[in-house]
């Protein structure tokens, strides 16, 4: 009887390990991009670009100006304080379900929280250094009320990205913690390596863009094209219309190129030089290097 009462406690004691372990590794749903900030050098030029020539409505002032896509996403910038540092992009947000839950979570997988919870809102340090919020849905008030212009050009983030020097360490952050999958990866030259890899977020199709093999000491005009953001859209005539009507009429401004994922892009640059990628949402053609591994984004996200 008394081998039978430690079998039995033994397997009471396993199942007990399984629900805790179960407990421990329940991760809340991360659905999207909620914003991208980059640092600002010149206030009024920032405007000019996020709101002239974008047709964004800034909403909030200040430390920080915060400039609505839709109800949920926005872009923002903030006063630079530093003029030695290579990367403008000042901090990438991600929408989450449970913003408390996933901080939790993040804790007890010994990731060191750099901005506690507040107003829905809290922040680690990715591998690379890169400020990474998580946002619960709908708790920016000020972008849940905005109404969208009549003037703008885009009305979707569909993905951010930034440098990659440990592509590895970024993977165990994105892929095996926050549960990323592969979305698509390319090259310039294909059959050698590859210069892009893109991980969308495991509740949703919009995803972060690692940019490989860019010198440590690269230049601020090449760091800002690494470091960008993409605003979606069904077709490129129309943002191209837009721009026009907001007064952007360089050449620029209608130079589109079709990258090597298949997709219609065109690129501008703020100010302090960090990129906006306008992409379509589907190809138009096959892409290089490897299939689309997940959906594509469309024009209303589900949060």
């Amino acid at each position: 009887m008394k081998t039978l009462a430690s079998s039995l406690l033994c397997i009471a004691l396993a199942f007990a390990g399984m629900r805790t372990s179960a407990a421990e590794t329940k991760r809340p749903a991360i659905t999207g991009i909620a914003f991208a900030r980059f640092y600002a050098s010149d206030a009024a030029a920032s405007q000019h670009f996020y709101g002239d020539t974008l047709g964004l409505k800034r909403v909030t002032e200040g430390s920080r100006s915060v400039y609505p896509v839709n109800s949920s996403q926005w872009v923002e910038w903030v006063p630079l304080t530093d003029p030695s540092l290579h990367s403008r992009m000042a901090a990438i947000g991600f929408t989450t379900r449970d913003a408390k839950a996933l901080q939790s979570y993040l804790t007890e997988k010994g990731i060191t929280i750099a901005v506690p919870l507040k107003n829905g809102a809290f922040a680690v340090h990715d591998p690379d250094g890169y400020l990474v919020y998580f946002v619960q849905t709908g708790s920016n008030r000020a972008v849940a009320k905005a109404v969208p212009t009549a003037n703008a050009t885009a009305s979707r983030i569909i993905h951010v990205g930034h440098r990659v020097q440990d592509q590895a360490a970024e993977d165990k952050f994105y892929r095996e913690i926050l549960g990323f999958t592969p979305y698509w990866h390319g090259g310039r030259k294909p059959a050698e390596r590859d210069d892009w890899v893109s991980l969308q977020v495991p509740n949703g199709t919009d995803w972060i863009e690692y940019m490989l093999h860019i010198p440590a000491d690269a230049s601020l005009k090449s760091v800002g094209v690494q470091d960008h953001f993409s605003l979606g859209t069904a077709n490129m005539d129309t943002v191209l219309a837009q721009l026009k009507a907001n007064g952007c009429t360089d050449a620029v401004c209608s130079k589109t190129q079709i990258g090597l994922d298949g997709k219609m892009q065109l690129n501008l640059y703020d100010p302090d030089l960090s990129r906006l990628e306008f992409m379509e949402f589907t190809p138009r053609q096959k892409p290089c290097c490897s299939e689309f591994m997940g959906r594509q984004p469309s024009a209303v996200e589900d949060k």
